[in-house]
Order: C-alpha cells, then sequence, then structure tokens
C-alpha cells in the first residue's frame, strides 16, 4: 500500500499537506515514503506520527532529508525512535536547514540519544519548533540537550515536558537561558525539578530578554521555587515574559506578596498556576487571589 502511495505521489503537483499518521507503515513503508520525498518537491507538510518507523524508518527519512529542500514541517511522533535511530536523525537535524517545525515527542529517546540531538540542535541553522516531549531523558541526557540549545540561534519554542530534566537538566536549561536571546516559548513541565533546579532556571531567567512563555507546571518546586522564579522576574526589569505557569501549590505569605509584587512591576503578565490556570492580574485584590481563583481552562492548552 505504501509503495502504491509513493508511486502515484512521485510526480504530484497538488498536495502540499500530507497526513499518513497512524497507519503501521513500519521501515519498510517508510522506505517508500521516503523515496518518493526525494523526487517530490511540492509537499512541504507532513505527518508521520505513530507508524512505528523505528531504526530503519529514521534512516530512510535522515536519508531523505539530506537531499529534500521543500519540507517545513516534519511530524515524527510515537515512532519507537531509540538511542540507535537518533545517531540518524541527529545527521539529517545537522545538516537540514529547511524543516522549521520537527516533532519527535512520544519516543524512547534516552540519554545517549540526548547527548547526540543536543550537538545537532547546537549546529542546526533552520529549526524554529522543536517538540520532544514524553522520551526518557535524565540527567546527563538532558543537560546535553539543553546545551545544545544554549548554542542554537534559530529555535523558538521547545517542548520537552514529560522527561526527567532533574536539577542537573534544569542547570543546563539556565545556562542556556543565559546565552540563548532567540527561544520565545519553552514548556518544562514534569520534569522533576526541585527548588534546587527551579533556582538554576531562575538564574537564567534572571539575564534573559527575548522568552515569552514558560511552563514549569506539574514540577515538586515547592514554594521556595516559585519565589525564586518571582524573585528573577523582579530583578530582570527587560524580560521578555508574558505567561509563567507554575505548579499548583499552596500559597504562602511570601509566595502571595511575591506575586503582587510582580503584577505591579509587570501588569500584563499571565501568571498561573498548576491544573487549574488559576487567573493571576493586577485587577485582582490578594482577597481575591487567594479565595476566588478565577478558571481559565486547563493545562493541557497553557504553553505549547
Amino acid at each position: 500500500g505504501a509503495k502504491a502511495l509513493a508511486l502515484s505521489l512521485m510526480a504530484d503537483t497538488s498536495i502540499l499537506t500530507l497526513d499518513l499518521s497512524d497507519n503501521w507503515l513500519q521501515g519498510e513503508g517508510a522506505a517508500a515514503i521516503a523515496e518518493m520525498l526525494k523526487e517530490n518537491g511540492y509537499v512541504s507538510a507532513i505527518d508521520l506520527s505513530d507508524n512505528k518507523l523505528g531504526v530503519e524508518g529514521a534512516k530512510a527519512f535522515s536519508t531523505m532529508l539530506l537531499e529534500n529542500a521543500t519540507i517545513v514541517s516534519l511530524q515524527l511522533s510515537g515512532n519507537e525512535f531509540d538511542d540507535h535511530a537518533a545517531e540518524y536523525l541527529a545527521a539529517a537535524i545537522t545538516a537540514n536547514s529547511k524543516v522549521e517545525i520537527l516533532d519527535l515527542s512520544y519516543n524512547m529517546f534516552g540519554d545517549k540519544a540526548g547527548e547526540i540531538l543536543g550537538m545537532a540542535i547546537a549546529e542546526n541553522t533552520g529549526l524554529k519548533e522543536l517538540k520532544i516531549s514524553w522520551n526518557h531523558f535524565h540527567s546527563q541526557g538532558a543537560a546535553a540537550l539543553a546545551k545544545g540549545l544554549g548554542a542554537n540561534i534559530f529555535l523558538k519554542v521547545l517542548d520537552v515536558s514529560y522527561n526527567g530534566f532533574g536539577n542537573s537538566g534544569a542547570a543546563a536549561l539556565g545556562d542556556a537561558l543565559k546565552a540563548n536571546n532567540v527561544l520565545e516559548e519553552l514548556n518544562v513541565s514534569n520534569n522533576r525539578i526541585s527548588v534546587e533546579g527551579a533556582l538554576h532556571i531562575a538564574a537564567g531567567l534572571k539575564e534573559n530578554k527575548t522568552l515569552k512563555r514558560l511552563n514549569m507546571t506539574r514540577n515538586p518546586m515547592q514554594s521556595e521555587g516559585c519565589c525564586g522564579v518571582l524573585k528573577a522576574l523582579q530583578a530582570n526589569s527587560g524580560t521578555g515574559i508574558e505567561i509563567l505557569d507554575l505548579p499548583d501549590i499552596p500559597v504562602n505569605k511570601e509566595l502571595a506578596e511575591l506575586c503582587d509584587a510582580v503584577k505591579i512591576l509587570f501588569p500584563n503578565l499571565l501568571l498561573r498556576r498548576g491544573e487549574n490556570m488559576k487567573l493571576q492580574r493586577k485587577s485582582q485584590s490578594k482577597v481575591e487571589l487567594q479565595t476566588q481563583p478565577k478558571v481559565v481552562g486547563n493545562s493541557q492548552n497553557a504553553v505549547a
């Protein structure tokens, strides 16, 4: 089926967006589609999510990306890519400057993949949005991935949620935020980041001028970590932060006062806490803040 489809699309000039998600293409099907994309110069967006592409699929598409110059959006989530697959994908990420949106979430990348992909991200000159959530990056791999971010001068959106960055990964992210002056959106939710890690990210926020959205929900940061992040914003008059999502924790006196102080400094900042996305704006009094939080949705729609 995949071979027949690939053959029919080889010279097609009318199809610009192709959705082949959830078709169990596996390695053989992936190879046929990849060969087609080497010849087809019109498809600019392709979704190949949930196709069990595996290492063979990663190899096929990486080879294709070395030749294809028209694809700008590539969805490859849920394809059982592991550290071996990362080697092939890294080669393509390093060499290809046309792909602007890449989704590698819901795969099986581990720490070795973090090191390999981190180096590739550092050298990439085209990616603007990278989703790599729901993988298995932990301290060492997470730190390498974050280091790559620090060196990248093109990426605007990064989603690394639902990994295991921990405090060492958060420390590397903090360093990256000091050096990076391009990134606008960062999602680090559910990454086992505690007080120590939150303070590292806060140190980066204190110097960063370009980040607009930061999602830190579902991390055990406690009140101290949340306060550290807010104090960093207080100390950075040039911050670009417009939306900040913090974990849903009990509000103590220090945190409540900091929220008020930050809202006075930045009246347009949207400050939300946890799953209920409790809205906190300057127009609310302290009493309203503590007793009548305003619900505006759930955190799944917070920061991409």
